[in-house]
């Protein structure tokens, strides 16, 4: 059989194992749900991943208002950057000779940033030049002011040895013309605006924010400033979450607080799918007898599934519903405050970069020794609040994990700098033994 035929057979293999695959996972979590039994937080990753798309849309934007869009195009250099060989610092621009000894040149000409010389250096010549000015014809190095002996008004003499290349920044040396810069996708920070300004652009194109729905639910669920009936707590997950999407790029409309009664959570998801792509609720998904959310989603649109082996965040639905010609992706988070934030990050974050047409971001994790036990019963991935300590020097050597890792204790996830990651199989850990830490981004 030769290469074509195998490379063939090896595709259409693949292809077959990853549609058996899914068929697999869809049939597990429909199994899951009805027995009471959770989806991985990887099949739960997979499931959305084939369930959401790149839904944004471009625009043209300036460079002050690009910050945190993600591309909707690929960026070539149209110039080299710098666009001409110029001085690395304040020195003399020198025409080296190699068969010449000479240490003592003349000074024939100044140049400052952004006013070049206009005359060719002759062998023995030299310009006075400062840091960002063009290097003239016939130099082929700098050597800094420091390093040379003023010799009457006109001349100078070296002090140290230079070299060919010697302090000059060539043409093209940062970005040369035609090369990509950044790809398609790529969420731009405060130094690549820099990197594009640098290209001489005032414009990109990027996708359009999304806008996401939020509110909560709860009967329980008082507003900061107003005065807590007996029974009652302040709702913190919705301002919460509202400043996570803030802070991630998104657009946020924000439905407030609904009562624990079935016909009004529908409602609310039938208004906010009108303008939003996506909408997040938070509580009600559970199993109480006043959890209606689940029981929204289910009968507005479909539900994949409903239960993640995760702690926090067992109770995390994800479904989606048709409202005219498009479809509104829904995220049921947890009631408590650290269970909602962990599901936030670990599994609505992603899904939202790629509807918003991010590119997929890598994570960052470490492995360190715990210098505590770690109590774990088997079946379900554990995100444990924690500390990393640090050396005298700033390098990870350990990591602390707290002692409260209640899903109500927010306070705890406020002060910790990364969530230890525990696979459901593991029973415990002892002191000593080398544990995933995955960072907290403040």
């Amino acid at each position: 059989m030769n290469r074509k035929v195998i490379k063939r057979v090896h595709s259409k293999t693949i292809s077959m194992l990853v549609i058996v695959y899914n068929k697999i996972l869809r049939v597990s979590v429909a199994v899951n749900c009805d027995n009471d039994i959770f989806i991985t937080v990887e099949q739960a990753l997979i499931r959305m991943t084939n369930a959401v798309r790149s839904i944004a849309q471009v625009e043209n934007v300036s460079l002050e208002a690009a910050l945190a869009r993600p591309l909707a195009e690929t960026i070539c250099s149209p110039i080299n950057v710098p666009p001409y060989d110029n001085s690395a610092m304040d020195g003399y621009a020198l025409n080296l000779s190699t068969e010449s000894t000479n240490t003592r040149y003349q000074v024939v000409s100044q140049i400052l940033a952004g006013r070049p010389c206009d005359i060719k250096i002759k062998s023995g010549e030299c310009a006075r030049i400062m840091t960002g000015g063009k290097i003239p014809a016939g130099c082929n190095a700098v050597i800094m002011q420091e390093n040379v002996r003023q010799i009457g008004d006109s001349h100078i003499e070296l002090t140290k040895a230079v070299q060919l290349g010697d302090n000059i920044r060539k043409c093209g040396d940062d970005i040369g013309e035609g090369q990509t810069i950044f790809t398609l996708g790529r969420k731009l920070s405060a130094i690549d605006i820099g990197c594009l300004a640098s290209l001489g652009l005032t414009h990109v194109r990027v996708f359009k924010r999304l806008t996401i729905g939020i509110f909560t639910t709860g009967d329980e669920l008082a507003q900061p400033g107003e005065k807590l009936q007996a029974g009652q707590i302040y709702d913190s997950n919705r301002p919460m979450l509202k400043a996570l999407l803030n802070q991630a790029g998104f657009d946020v409309v924000d439905a407030g607080v609904i009562q624990d009664e079935k016909e009004a959570i529908k409602s609310r998801i039938k208004k906010l799918s009108e303008t939003c792509d996506a909408i997040i609720t938070c509580g009600g998904v559970s199993v109480g007898v006043a959890d209606y959310t689940g029981k929204a989603f289910s009968e507005l649109g479909e539900i994949d599934f409903w239960k993640v082996a995760m702690k926090p965040g067992k109770p995390f639905a994800f479904g989606k519903i048709n409202h005219q010609h498009k479809t509104v992706i829904l995220f049921g988070l947890p009631g408590n405050p650290v269970s909602s934030a962990v599901t936030f990050e670990i599994l609505t974050l992603p899904m939202l970069r790629l509807m918003s047409g991010q590119q997929a971001q890598s994570t960052n994790t470490l492995y360190l020794p715990t210098n505590q036990t770690i109590k774990k019963r088997p079946g379900r991935r554990d995100y444990q609040r924690a500390i990393i300590q640090r050396n005298e020097y700033g390098t990870p050597v350990a990591v602390t994990p707290f002692a409260k890792q209640s899903s109500g204790v927010l306070s705890e996830l406020a002060h910790a700098d990364c969530l230890i990651v525990l696979e459901k199989e593991q029973d415990g850990v002892e002191v000593d033994q080398y544990v995933l830490v995955l960072p907290v981004a403040k």
